[in-house]
């Protein structure tokens, strides 16, 4: 059987590019090209049609919905509404963040403090697309651009943006104009830019979690605020190669038995998908922990890591202590000497900590 291709979408930048070039057009005089083009930066040349149309004395306003494609994206469906106005002369273009687009509070982002949290790459599209049509007609180009997504605060509370800072609503983001189904890169840049967040703000510990319970366990373990928690999900190797190049003085990694024991099988990427725990591996380590040979069959035969750390509590041996050590092993190769002190917690399924290292 033939398994279809997955279908790619368009970012938050580039339905904010297209409805600003449809806007402006219409500001200009001109018909709202519905639909309508843009190149994008690798030069792919989408077309999107207009699900929103208003002008009136010196403004236009246009609007496309988001399609994510087959990509699990919070914003999929969202109507992105873009509302251009005449500038001041010599103010070139100009970004406000309209209901439902965030406000930057914190350095560290790619965006000053204060400005709409539209980012660069989409700014950048947005300035050559008004550029284009200015030079056609004749104009300055001197323009405000308004970017207003509807429901866009409450959908930001599905994203990081709270916790980076970012306050009122959504980013517009996008590096390629291009969403790639489940590609992962739109979550490893947001690891990106807590840890710039952090760094910004001065923090000597930050700490990665695979999920919501070990989050909570090493927050209150060592009493973190929030934005020294990184939304690492499955994604350390992502998270230490970008803390080697930019380093906090002291990371923790925690997470479930699981998820920690293929770290410690030497795994970076811990999605279930694409590492796997190894129940021969974890039979090796309980015969040097225990010394007994009996177990072997019992661990190879379990059906989850959690019940074969089950079964080693209920013997007296420290595995997930072991698993953290080397998992922390694992971590420390990649980090390849940067000036960051790691510790592993592992983590229970009802929130206890049941294994340290480092």
């Amino acid at each position: 059987m033939k398994t279809s291709e997955l279908k790619r979408g368009w970012t938050t930048g580039a339905c904010a590019t297209a409805a600003t070039k449809a806007a402006y057009a219409a500001l200009l005089g001109n018909e709202f090209p519905d639909p309508v083009s843009i190149v994008l930066p690798k030069g792919e040349t989408p077309a999107f049609p207009l699900a929103l149309e208003e002008r009136g004395d010196g403004w236009a306003r246009a609007g496309i919905v988001k399609d994510a494609g087959d990509d699990p994206d919070v914003t999929h469906g969202a109507l992105i509404v873009v509302t251009v106005r005449r500038g001041a002369a010599g103010s070139g273009v100009t970004f406000r963040a309209g209901p439902g687009v965030g406000t930057v509070t914190r350095a560290g982002l790619p965006i000053a403090p204060g400005e709409p949290a539209i980012n660069p790459v989409p700014r950048r599209m947005i300035s050559e697309v008004i550029a284009e049509l200015a030079a056609a007609h004749g104009e300055a180009g001197d323009v405000e651009v308004e970017i207003s997504v509807p429901d866009g605060e409450a959908l930001a509370r599905k994203t990081w943006n709270p916790r980076l800072g970012i306050v009122g609503g959504l980013s517009i983001l996008g590096t390629t104009g291009i969403v790639h189904p489940f590609s992962c890169s739109a979550w490893i840049a947001s690891i990106h830019q807590g840890i710039d967040v952090a760094r910004a703000a001065g923090l000597a510990h930050v700490a990665g979690a695979t999920g919501s319970t070990s989050e909570a366990a090493v927050k209150a373990l060592y009493k973190l605020p929030d934005e020294a928690l990184l939304d690492m999900g499955d994604f350390v190797g992502g998270m230490l190669k970008y803390l080697r190049a930019h380093p906090v003085p002291r990371v923790t990694v925690a997470g479930g038995f699981g998820k920690l024991t293929k770290m410690a099988q030497g795994a970076m990427d811990l999605h279930s998908g694409r590492s796997q725990v190894d129940f021969d591996w974890l039979a090796a380590r309980m015969r040097e922990l225990a010394g007994d040979v009996d177990l072997d069959a019992q661990v190879r035969g379990a059906n989850t890591a959690v019940e074969v750390e089950a079964l080693a509590r209920g013997r007296g041996v420290d595995l997930a202590g072991e698993v953290a050590r080397l998992a922390r092993e694992a971590g420390v190769r990649v980090l390849r000497g940067a000036e960051v002190a790691l510790d592993v917690v592992v983590v229970s399924r009802d929130g206890e900590v049941i294994g340290r290292a480092g």
